[in-house]
Parts: C-alpha cells; sequence; structure tokens
C-alpha cells in the first residue's frame, strides 16, 4: 500500500464542518450530509488490506480475495494506465447488500433521465443514498410528480479521487465475491472514473468507465486467470451480451413509440396500448432466453438468474434510460481505443480531449472519430 492515510478522525471532522458550512442555507443541505457521513463512515471502516490478510481472525476465503484484489489493483497500475493512489488499498465490511441506493427517474413518455446537480459530480441521472429506506422515500415523492422511477442497490462507486486524501476510496464487502473477472470490471470501472471525467455527461462517463472495464477484464483474464476463471467469465458474458441485446431492442421500440408520440402521431391511449406492448413483448422474450439458458445448462439453479429478473420485472422508463447512459457510447470508446492504437495512455488523452469540450461538440467528435477510424481501415 502506498502511504498512511491522515487520521480519519480530525478528517471527518473537518469535512463535516465544512459541509455545514457550505451548506448551511441550502435546501438540500440535509442530502448532501448524509452523503458526507455516509462515505466518511465507510471510510472509518476501512482497514489497510495487509492488515486484514494479516490479522489471524480473517477468514481464508477473504485473505485469498483481497490477494488477488492487491494483484488487480497493481495490474491497473501497470497495464492499464489506471491511477496509482490510496484508492482500494483497504478494506471495508458492512452488513447490507449494496453500498448505496441510487433513485433514478424519467416521464412516461420519454427515456431521458431526471438529473441532479452536485458540488463536484456536476449534474447526474441519479441520486444516491446510503439508507434505502430514504431512497425508497425519494422515489415515493417523484412518482407522485408524474415520472417512472427505480431504486437500484449499486455495489460500487467513485468519488472520483476527491477523497484519496483521507485514505482513498474502499473495497466493499458488497462486492469482493464477486467471480474474478467481474471483480476485476468493477474495480477497473470505477478506477476508469478517476482518469476520465466529462462534468454534466453521464452517458459519456459511464459508457467510457464501461469500456474501460471490459477491454482491462479481458486483458487480466488472458495475462492472469485461471482457465476456470476464463471459462466461468466467458460463460457469464455470452448471458450479459444476450441480454443487453434484448435490451437494446426493447430500447429502440419504446424510443421510436415516444418519437412517435412527441412528433404528434400517437394521442395518449394509443401511446399507452404500443407502450404496453412492448414492455409485454420485452419480458416474453426475457423469459423465452431464459429459458433457452436452463434448457443449455440443466445444472444451473435458476436463482443465479435472480437479478435479471428482479431487473425485468421492474422495467421502466428509468430503468431502460439507466441501461442507455452505461452503454450507449460503448461501440464509439471502443473504436476510439482502436484509433489510438489500442494504447491505454493515448485513448485516455483522446478522451480527455473530448471530456473538455462543449456536450453537444464532444458527441460529434466522439462520432466523426469513429467515421474516420472506420474509412481508414
Amino acid at each position: 500500500m502506498k502511504g498512511a492515510a491522515p487520521h480519519r478522525g480530525w478528517a471527518s471532522a473537518l469535512l463535516v464542518f465544512l459541509a455545514v458550512a457550505l451548506l448551511g442555507g441550502c435546501a438540500d443541505a440535509g442530502y448532501y450530509l448524509q452523503s458526507i457521513s455516509g462515505h466518511l463512515e465507510l471510510l472509518n471502516r476501512a482497514r489497510p488490506i495487509d492488515d486484514v490478510i494479516n490479522d489471524p481472525t480473517t477468514s481464508p476465503a477473504l485473505r485469498d480475495r483481497l490477494a488477488l484484489v492487491e494483484q488487480m489493483r497493481a495490474f491497473a497500475v501497470s497495464e492499464l494506465d489506471l491511477p496509482d493512489n490510496a484508492s482500494y488499498h483497504r478494506y471495508a465490511a458492512i452488513d447490507r447488500r449494496a453500498v448505496v441506493w441510487n433513485v433514478v427517474a424519467a416521464p412516461p413518455d420519454s427515456l431521458q433521465l431526471k438529473t441532479w446537480c452536485f458540488p463536484v459530480a456536476g449534474c447526474v441521472g441519479y441520486r444516491g443514498y446510503y439508507d434505502e429506506a430514504k431512497a425508497q422515500a425519494l422515489a415515493g415523492q417523484i412518482e407522485t410528480q408524474d415520472f417512472e422511477v427505480a431504486v437500484q442497490p449499486i455495489p460500487a462507486y467513485s468519488t472520483l479521487g476527491w477523497s484519496n486524501w483521507f485514505g482513498g476510496d474502499p473495497l466493499v464487502s458488497t462486492f469482493i465475491n464477486y467471480p474474478e473477472g467481474e471483480l476485476a470490471r468493477l474495480i477497473f470501472h470505477e478506477l476508469a472514473h478517476q482518469r476520465v471525467y466529462a462534468k454534466d455527461d453521464t452517458t459519456f462517463n459511464e459508457s467510457f468507465a464501461s469500456t474501460v472495464e471490459r477491454l482491462g477484464a479481458a486483458l487480466w483474464l488472458q495475462q492472469h486467470g485461471s482457465p476456470a476463471a476464463r471459462a466461468e467469465y466467458a460463460a457469464l458474458d455470452v448471458k450479459r451480451k444476450a441480454f443487453l441485446q434484448l435490451n437494446l431492442a426493447a430500447r429502440r421500440e419504446l424510443e421510436q413509440i415516444y418519437a412517435r408520440k412527441s412528433a404528434g402521431a400517437l394521442d395518449e391511449p394509443s401511446l399507452l396500448a404500443m407502450k404496453k406492448e412492448a414492455m409485454q413483448r420485452f419480458r416474453s422474450n426475457y423469459h423465452a432466453l431464459r429459458a433457452g439458458w436452463l434448457a443449455q445448462e440443466p445444472a444451473l439453479d435458476a436463482r443465479r438468474f435472480a437479478g435479471y429478473d428482479q431487473r425485468v420485472a421492474q422495467a421502466n422508463n428509468a430503468w431502460f434510460g439507466t441501461v442507455a447512459a452505461y452503454d450507449a457510447q460503448v461501440p464509439l470508446f471502443l473504436a476510439l481505443f482502436e484509433a489510438s492504437g489500442q494504447d491505454f495512455g493515448r485513448f485516455y488523452d483522446a478522451a480527455l480531449q473530448l471530456a473538455a469540450l462543449p456536450k453537444a461538440d464532444r458527441n460529434r467528435r466522439l462520432e466523426q472519430g469513429v467515421q474516420g477510424a472506420a474509412a481508414a481501415r
């Protein structure tokens, strides 16, 4: 691990004091305080990985996992050119299934996410809570404003590097037992946010980080993964891609319906009927896909699809809007990586140049870069 973190007791008190001083007159002061205090609680629970590994009470399974993460963290720096800082050198065990719960919302006739604006992250398409009950309460309020809402459990997040002064973003028990390839994806994704970030552009940021996680996990498994880990990842990835294609098809259908409504070609009853049919088709297609997975691998426990099952059951405009944020520009970033000679440093430099542009110019340049790369081939 890098140098020892400052004493978190006074650091915590200082951050809370500053939050009260700066936000005391703000209607959202309570929200910011829960965000800061929630993260500080996480930092206070975190212990250096080496201390946890050397603790005789640590289980062999957790000891092995943490040792694996240390290897992934070094790989992220040496092979992926991701930040060499305090993040992911400490481990925090918590007694809940998610580290935060994000509230996302979209209108009934659009996949455009409602945004909230924050001092550090800018405007983003979600609002996060460390307490699930508070997230559910906000969701209930937003639903009364004629929005479709989803509350999503989140296993990890990035503070974009600002908490490196206080020990960095920690590993958390919510994801430490993920399969090897999935664990690598998550760590590389969150570190990517510390490498490139465009304020007020959720789709750019999440698609960029999703691209880094895919490339990084594939390279990690190629160089370090066991045959079993590679096989497990390949099986999961086949299902993930099939599920994503199902989502893309449903999302395109909904976008076309909403575009017709926006153009005045659909009245409200027709919109509702077509939307209902599209949602039913999405769910029917998923159940057929799921049945195919079980038929191909009879030994699979159907409970392994609980995450997919829940997402499909709760699918609405807010949920589809979130999927778009994480995947919409991934093909463009993959093309940019190829145009950068598959060099991570050059790829990040190109992404940073895009991040510095106004959003409209950024998207246009990203599209043009892909077209130019295609023409060169």
